[in-house]
């Protein structure tokens, strides 16, 4: 049997700590005694759920990254998670961008959207998931990344 590979995202908190001698979790400016054998630097980590864990440095640096400078592909993944992700390069400021899941099972079609589209008004209109942009001036739009947002490595997570 083959193992498949996979990757994960989730959105934690953390803070950099160091163990002692397997026992103690302390902060990681803590000065270390001198009968203290074992040192381990690592992450004491909190998962949305309230769990609390401890990791070593080299494995959580290698899974996690600060959420004040993402890629968009993370990015990506923390809004379809539910957060609101913006640009720091963005020129507007107070923009940013959710997931929205759309209505695959459909919604009566408004006025405006029926003579756009050409459907009876109150019809099933059935929309996929989009990304949905609040503008500088305050007002929504469905949204589409550039080439620039797509490569750019500047993404946030916002309140």
């Amino acid at each position: 049997m083959s193992l498949k590979k996979y990757i994960g995202t989730k959105i934690i908190e953390a803070e950099p700590v160091v163990r002692l001698d397997g026992e103690f979790i302390q902060p990681a400016d803590f000065t270390i005694p001198k009968d203290v054998t074992t040192v381990e630097e690592g992450y004491r980590v909190r998962y949305p759920d309230g769990y609390e864990s401890w990791s070593p440095k080299d494995v959580f640096e290698e899974a996690y990254r600060e959420i004040d400078g993402m890629n968009f592909g993370l990015a990506i993944e923390a809004a379809k998670k539910g957060a609101k992700i913006t640009r720091r390069g963005w020129n507007g400021k107070g923009m940013w961008v959710i997931y929205r899941t759309g209505y695959p099972d459909g919604i009566p079609c408004n006025k405006n959207t029926a003579e756009a589209v050409g459907i009876p008004e109150g019809s099933l209109f059935k929309v996929r998931p989009y990304l949905q942009m609040k503008c500088v001036d305050g007002s929504f739009q469905m949204w589409l990344a550039s080439q620039s947002d797509i490569l750019a490595d500047d993404w946030e997570i916002i309140e």
